[in-house]
């Protein structure tokens, strides 16, 4: 237990610089980004500049590129279970700080993809520029006519014809997309429909966002929240024509590399919903300890249920942190394939935990609670989105996970 809680002396002093970070740059700057995000199409086409400060300025203290671990010559050195108690810190200011850091998806995962299975001329003309903070980029997996979150569905075609690729494909809700900065989609597809192995059909290959062929549709809203300039798009690709040397780490490898790279990448969504939990925990005690605000002759926290809910939310945190540094962990010493059920087990219960925390303290702000005063509204539809993206599916490799030559729910 103790390993997992205690940081070394470099991961303390940046646990320090980001906590003052995120609590004294981000968190004010927060009025300020949604300030800056423009109307009209106009909020496709204009980045906050209050972003660009923030960069600068988490670059100068060394709070740059966090997320890429020690097995990366390109990333600052750091452990998973390390930068599991940083990037939890970020959660706290999800609109904002993750991106400051450079440390936001999905480029966090796409630069892994470029880091791990990336030729040298891929990393030159991708990798560098993301690690940059140059330009930002996209994964275009989900598909609008079939259930994604079973990646065999999948039904783009990538068909080779002489020295490039053709692709052809209807994808939604393509995270990122939406942005001007964005210049490059990591795309899956289907490149062997008739491989008699399922996962071996797949590919993916990069495409530049610009190329001819590439529509986007259309961004989609999540509870009314278009989350611009970044977004989640509806994506056309109409004989979309790509060079060869453009596929990520072979054909028929789209499966290895989506587990390569979903694995670090949802524990980080984990991360992050602790760090949002333990704001919202402080905002609602903020709200119920508020001499001001009383109820029947006291103060909201004097009310059993009040009370109850507010210990609730503390014990449910601090179980879901030990699930999440405990799989961070496991990656570390037998990879993100040999913490599979870790992982799962993990994005099965942090979103839950994260949205009953949310709710509990909605509650208890009243109708402010679901209003533009407070984030709880926004976090909200983050966490009800994150239990789509992170939720019952999950409990699959939990079940599945093999042991002793026999399937068991517990391994």
């Amino acid at each position: 237990m103790a390993s997992l809680l205690e940081l070394s002396p470099r991961c303390q002093e940046l646990h320090r610089l980001l906590t003052d970070f995120v609590e004294n740059d981000c968190i004010p700057a927060e009025e300020i980004y949604e300030s800056q995000v423009r109307i009209g199409d106009q909020r496709w086409k204009v980045v906050p500049p209050i972003m660009e400060d923030l960069k600068k300025k988490a670059r100068s203290l060394g709070l740059w590129n966090l997320f890429l671990h020690k097995g990366y010559p390109e990333g600052p050195g750091l452990t998973n279970l390390e930068y599991a108690h940083l990037c939890e810190i970020t959660g706290r200011c999800p609109r904002v700080a993750p991106e400051a850091l450079n440390c936001s998806a999905p480029d966090t995962g796409n630069m892994e993809v470029f880091a791990k299975y990336g030729t040298p001329a891929q990393k030159q003309k991708y990798l560098v520029p993301l690690m940059n903070g140059e330009i930002r980029s996209a994964f275009a997996m989900t598909e609008i006519a079939v259930s994604s979150s079973d990646a065999t569905n999948i039904e783009t075609r990538i068909e080779r014809v002489g020295d490039h690729y053709i692709i052809n494909g209807h994808k939604w809700w393509i995270s990122g997309a939406g942005d001007p900065r964005c210049k490059v989609y990591l795309v899956m597809g289907k490149s062997d429909p008739n491989n008699e192995s399922q996962y071996r059909q797949q590919s993916i290959v990069i495409v530049d966002a610009n190329a001819p062929g590439v529509e986007v549709v259309r961004p989609m809203t999540v509870f009314g929240y278009d989350d611009a300039p970044e977004g989640h798009c509806e994506i056309k690709f109409t004989n979309v024509k790509v060079p060869v040397s453009n596929i990520i780490a072979g054909e028929g490898r789209g499966f290895e590399v989506i587990q390569g790279r979903l694995g670090p990448g949802r524990i980080h969504h984990c991360m992050r919903a602790i760090g949002m939990a333990e704001r919202t925990l402080d905002l609602m005690i903020g709200r119920v300890t508020d001499p001001t605000r009383r109820t029947f002759g006291q103060v909201l926290a004097r009310h059993g249920t009040v009370a109850a809910d507010v210990a609730k939310i503390r014990i449910e945190i601090n179980a879901a942190r030990l699930m999440v540094l405990a799989a961070a962990d496991k990656i570390d010493k037998v990879t993100a394939k040999g913490a599979l059920r870790d992982i799962a087990m993990a994005k099965v219960l942090v979103p839950n935990m994260l949205q009953k925390a949310i709710d509990l303290a909605i509650q208890a702000f009243g109708a402010a609670g679901v209003s533009q005063d407070f984030p709880l509204a926004r976090f909200h539809a983050g966490a009800r989105a994150l239990r789509i993206a992170d939720g019952k599916l999950h409990f699959l490799p939990i079940k599945k996970c093999r042991g002793e030559g026999a399937w068991n729910v517990i391994c």
